[in-house]
């Protein structure tokens, strides 16, 4: 069984695709998902679904979402359901099932090391596999429960850094004419992320489009000033600098962070 958080919520099995129509239930789920093979308390569950507004008999209507989100995960096949009761609350057992979200982080991890080691093509290729797997934003529209905004929001940074080393790897691979629209779409959308800013500095210039190069920089840093009342950080303005002296800017604009 695949379960697959990134995006709107969704269960995919040998018998094809199938969601959850009842949002307490699918809240349910996302939460039991988020901590797969964990045990996730009672209390903890009720507060995702309900949040601070809990019904007198919120313990009785967990249980039977509970028992609703066994019967839709059972499959005739399997003797036992990956549903478990587990004191103080209940564990959904991936055994072995994946989960999509857990898939994307090892990616992530596995091009964060090929990078490290200047693999670049490799490193791109697994980051693409990462990206690949995302079908909208991460649980979709489901629950406002801390524990799921908080997972969602981790899975969302993950997914901007997870874009920033795809660019850096292909920029050290010579890609620098085909990753400049790219990155003034990412700059435009993210204007407060400086990376891309930078990137797209560096393959501009690269591509021979000094001017552009210098005119995005300008771009930023007014968007900066505006927003925060801050100059761009170190690396854009020593790329600024080495881009002024028509210098080879390799040494100021240097890898994301891995």
């Amino acid at each position: 069984m695949r379960y697959e958080l990134l995006g709107s919520l969704r269960v995919v099995d040998g018998n094809g695709m199938s969601s959850i129509s009842a949002q307490k239930v699918e809240i349910l789920l996302a939460s039991l998902l988020v901590h797969a093979d964990h045990v996730v308390s009672v209390d903890q569950l009720m507060g995702e679904i309900w949040g601070d507004r809990q019904p007198r008999r919120a313990l009785a209507g967990l249980h039977v979402y509970v028992s609703e989100l066994r019967k839709f995960l059972h499959r005739p096949e399997r003797a036992e359901g990956p549903i478990l009761t587990r004191s103080p609350g209940y564990m959904l057992r991936l055994d072995d099932g994946v989960l999509d979200s857990r898939e994307f982080l090892d990616l992530v991890g596995l091009g964060r090391r090929l990078l490290r080691e200047r693999r670049f093509e490799e490193a791109g290729d697994a980051f693409e596999r990462g990206l690949a797997l995302w079908r909208g934003p991460a649980l979709g529209d489901v629950g406002q429960g801390p524990v799921l905004r908080s997972f969602a929001t981790r899975l969302t940074e993950t997914r901007m850094e997870c874009m920033e080393m795809l660019v850096d790897a292909q920029l050290q691979r010579g890609q620098h004419r085909e990753v400049v629209g790219l990155l003034y779409t990412l700059a435009t959308e993210n204007p407060l992320r400086e990376a891309f800013h930078r990137q797209l500095m560096l393959a501009l210039y690269r591509s021979e489009r000094r001017a552009d190069a210098l005119k995005a920089y300008q771009s930023a840093r007014r968007t900066l000033l505006d927003e925060l009342g801050l100059e761009p950080c170190t690396p854009m303005q020593d790329l600024h600098k080495a881009i002024l002296r028509s210098d080879d800017p390799a040494g100021a604009a240097t890898l994301a962070s891995v």
